[in-house]
């Protein structure tokens, strides 16, 4: 959304407090988009609701828009080794020493499927020369790249320090390293995945 100039306002409530997501989003998840009198609670329902007001959420072309749809759709869905083995966080850096075989065909994947779309569509993104929903969902697959040092080709990893370098994903990032409260479950499973190199955060209150 802040990429394509959707306008916004956005409400941070941190992780670890009980039921805190009950309080606006029917599934206790996020992200969660309210409109008015309308609740968005799911990933895919949120840019399906978007693209319904601003086309450009998703490719033009019919072509480009069904495969990153398709995209997007496989991240939402899988990449369960990835996601397991890798936790979501901007502000550490863990290396991965050995591979577990289930990481390297999810990340044997991305790079098939990245690929794909370049050699598709002939873009900086996936789907083509301008940012869409594919490459938003594929957004946090980029700190994990930058958080474990992953091992991809060397066009994906391209792809990856572009994505890293949107304005959009610099504000993320240093809001990342700004935050001062730890989810200290979240924190030891990313730390069982291998070894801490970094930890580059504000001491925490």
């Amino acid at each position: 959304m802040r990429e394509l100039g959707i306008p916004f306002e956005e409400t941070l409530v941190p992780f670890g407090k009980k039921n805190a997501f009950r309080a606006f989003s029917p599934s206790g998840r996020v992200p969660c988009l309210i409109d008015g009198a309308v609740v968005i609670w799911e990933s895919l329902a949120i840019v399906e609701y978007l693209a319904e007001r601003f086309p450009k959420a998703w490719p033009i072309n019919h072509e480009a828009r069904a495969w990153a749809r398709s995209a997007a759709a496989e991240m939402h869905a899988g990449f369960n080794s990835l996601r397991n083995m890798c936790g979501m966080i901007c502000s550490l850096r863990v290396r991965i020493d050995p591979y577990p075989p289930e990481l390297l065909i999810d990340l044997a994947r991305i790079d098939e499927l990245w690929n794909d779309g370049f050699t598709r569509f002939g873009g900086t993104f996936l789907a083509g020369d301008k940012l869409t929903a594919a490459d938003a969902f594929f957004a946090p697959v980029a700190f994990r790249v930058q958080t474990y040092g992953l091992k991809l080709s060397d066009r994906s990893l391209e792809y990856t320090r572009m994505l890293l370098s949107l304005p959009s994903m610099q504000e993320w990032y240093t809001s990342a390293l700004g935050e001062l409260w730890r989810d200290e479950e979240h924190e030891r499973e990313v730390l069982q995945s291998g070894t801490l190199l970094a930890d580059l955060r504000q001491p925490a209150r």
